[in-house]
């Protein structure tokens, strides 16, 4: 299936469920494993199950393939991996704190701003990276 096909299948399949703060990712230039990244947050872990389930559903629907699905039964993250498109559907605090965003230092290609909420900022890097640690006495 084209790219751009898929990638429009995927948008529209998580506008359908009101997914909100949808995030494109173009990394055919970063990586040969996958040549996008979708993002999107969910309010509710039934939300972001549902949203995920949405994407799958239509994908199969057009004659895609859905090559696994990881975290359905938490429904906090849910990645759907489609080959070509990686979509990453998360609850506004997980997305905040792990911020997929930052990791692939990329402009979005798209931006769906379709609610416009505050979600609380993630602690830089050197902060998250020393929570849990104790200082050697």
């Amino acid at each position: 299936m084209d790219i751009r096909k898929l990638q429009k299948i995927v948008v529209s399949a998580l506008e359908d469920i009101k997914g909100s703060d949808i995030e494109v990712f173009n990394t055919t230039k970063l990586t040969s494993l996958f040549d996008r990244v979708v993002v999107a947050s969910g309010g509710s872990n039934r939300q972001v199950k549902a949203l995920a389930r949405n994407v799958q559903d239509k994908v199969r629907e057009a004659g895609g393939e859905v090559r696994g699905v990881e975290g359905e039964d938490a429904g906090e993250w849910v990645l759907v991996d489609l080959g070509d498109v990686v979509v990453h559907v998360m609850q506004p605090a997980v997305r905040s704190y792990y911020n997929l965003e930052e990791l692939w230092a990329v402009k979005p290609s798209r931006t769906k701003a379709a609610a416009k909420e505050e979600i609380p900022e993630a602690p830089p890097p050197a902060a998250r990276a020393s929570v849990g640690r104790r200082k050697a006495v």
